[in-house]
């Protein structure tokens, strides 16, 4: 049998989601957890790669298991033996070819910037005490929705094949002395959502205009953009799936 499991995790501890040589992931954790739990050697793929210090609110992966499965007892065990920062919220039985990455039809991401210094969230936004324009930021969001290859966000020396994404949402709001970008697409590249950010960062500071972000996009080169805003501001919040790819008597378990 596929399973699905929903989770969460502060980045904050962890060199990203994926298993990587010589540095602590999220994906290494929670495989140790599962493989000790059900004794058999478990491996899971994630939705996708999270950076290095990033969070996610809702994160999906898939493993494969072949004896009884009691998914209340699962997640109960499994968030018990899982440190603090990882936390397990659904467990579910899906098709057989069901895929975690390949079978998500959008991703949303959140990044938060506090414009005033906030001890209690500092490991959760970029502090930039600083003036930003939101008008004009949410200019420039309005022109990411009439292109579609974004290499010049993109990290170099990525192996995809394509840089095409197809954003579906994009745009700022303020409150509280907070800024949160939302942005929505089928899918991302590498740092492409902190270096976005960094680039309208500038627009918002006057150190360029939101008409000039078509001239970076059609550059297809990373040094045309801004920087790469700090990894603890961005969340991944919400990945969408087919209703479909779920077993009719699946079990929904929330913790």
């Amino acid at each position: 049998m596929r399973y699905f499991l929903e989770l969460s995790y502060n980045g904050k501890a962890y060199h990203g989601w994926q298993n990587q040589p010589n540095a602590i992931t999220v994906q290494e954790v929670i495989e140790k957890a599962l493989s000790t739990l059900l004794n058999d050697k478990i491996s899971i793929v994630g939705a996708g790669r999270t950076d290095t210090g990033v969070h996610a609110s809702k994160m999906f992966a898939h493993f494969d298991y072949e004896g009884k499965l009691d998914s209340l007892d699962l997640v109960y065990k499994l968030n018990s033996f899982l440190p603090r920062d990882i936390a397990i919220s659904k467990i579910r039985k899906v098709k057989t070819d069901a895929h975690a990455r390949f079978d998500a039809m959008s991703r949303t991401y959140h990044y938060r910037i506090s414009t005033h210094k906030n001890v209690f969230n500092f490991d959760f936004s970029y502090q930039l005490q600083k003036q930003l324009d939101v008008s004009k930021m949410n200019d420039a969001c309005k022109i990411l929705f009439e292109y579609k290859d974004f290499q010049c966000f993109s990290k170099s020396n990525t192996d995809v094949k394509t840089y095409n994404c197809d954003i579906k949402e994009a745009h700022w709001q303020e409150k509280n002395n907070e800024l949160l970008f939302v942005i929505s697409a089928d899918r991302f590249l590498r740092n492409m959502v902190r270096a976005i950010v960094g680039t309208m960062v500038n627009i918002g500071l006057g150190k360029m205009t939101p008409n000039e972000l078509h001239k970076i996009i059609a550059s297809q080169d990373r040094s045309e953009a801004g920087y790469s805003v700090p990894a603890q501001g961005l969340s991944l919040v919400d990945i969408k799936y087919p209703e479909d790819i779920y077993k009719t008597d699946s079990d929904i378990v929330s913790a």
